[in-house]
């Protein structure tokens, strides 16, 4: 079966779908829950070309992750809301969100991604600690994340 990443943007209806699962998620699994008004939620249109992206997988028509970079038109953006359906977890799907992520992050002329994470999520913890990523001191004023990583984003051509 064949997974297919879409840029879409991050109000239509199937990124807000994938977004609720995932909040759903993060307050299932932080102690004392999640509320996204409480968390420096980025702003819809810093998630768009030409400053960002919104990216969504999908298998035979049923969205299974995705994945946000946040731009604000400097050579730094951030990755916000990789997630990924339990049912398709283990598969590498997460780590290529971030490829096509970073892919695209290159072609907005971005350099430098940022991300934060919870340490209540040990597998995302693992991806980026696998993937190149290094750990940074905090970044954001954000009350939800407790690890902060940085990677320089491999430029083509």
């Amino acid at each position: 079966m064949t997974i297919t990443i879409r840029e879409v943007d991050p109000r239509a209806p199937e990124a807000l779908a994938c977004l609720q699962r995932y909040y759903a998620e993060l307050d299932a699994r932080f102690d004392g829950g999640f509320d996204v008004t409480l968390s420096a939620d980025p702003e819809a249109l810093q998630m768009m070309p030409p400053l960002g992206s919104f990216l969504i997988a999908a298998r035979e028509g049923r969205d299974l992750g995705c994945v946000g970079l946040k731009g604000d038109g400097t050579v730094i953006g951030e990755v916000k809301r990789l997630w990924v359906s339990p049912e398709a977890r283990g598969a590498g799907l997460a780590r290529r969100l971030m490829d096509a992520l970073e892919d695209r992050a290159c072609g907005l002329g971005i350099s430098v991604l940022r991300l934060d994470t919870n340490s209540a999520l040990p597998e995302a913890v693992g991806l980026y600690r696998n993937s190149g990523w290094r750990e940074i001191p905090r970044f954001n004023s954000d009350p939800y994340p407790d690890v902060f990583f940085e990677k320089a984003v491999r430029q083509t051509g």
